[in-house]
């Protein structure tokens, strides 16, 4: 890709799995690649414990907010990233699709999180390796 790649994550509530891996995208790609996060159906707030989860390994996102999806939002993106939640989202021709099925930490305390985020970690690791390798 010639200009920064651009990366949504959707999820139904954009509250759990979309936020970290936006979280991740941005911690670790930094101005590489523009990021964006949001679901169908937004939740009120971020779940406590994925905000839990993502400050051990010292990403803070208590002051992130669940976004509304929008068809211009994935018109802008260069790839879209579904959750694995069954999420429908516009499709365009040109856009990379991508699925990634991954459990739902709605409901679920730190413990159990934990295996998700470093999941959602190891992917966006090699998503950046894919759409923005560091330069030489």
């Amino acid at each position: 890709m010639l200009t920064k790649p651009s990366v949504l994550f959707v999820c139904v509530h954009n509250a759990g799995r979309s936020q970290m891996a936006a979280a991740y995208l941005t911690h670790l790609a930094g101005d590489r690649v523009v990021v964006r996060s949001a679901g169908s159906a937004p939740a009120g707030s971020v779940n406590a414990a994925v905000v839990a989860a993502l400050a051990e390994d010292g990403i803070d996102i208590s002051a992130e907010v669940p976004k509304v999806l929008t068809v211009d939002a994935v018109q802008e993106s260069d790839v879209v990233i579904t959750m694995g939640c069954g999420d429908v989202c516009p499709i365009f021709p040109g856009k990379r699709y991508e699925d990634w099925v991954l459990e739902d930490p709605a409901g679920q305390g730190v413990e159990a999180v934990r295996p998700i985020r470093d999941e959602i970690r190891a992917r966006i690791e090699a998503l950046i390796a894919d759409i923005a390798p560091a330069s030489p």
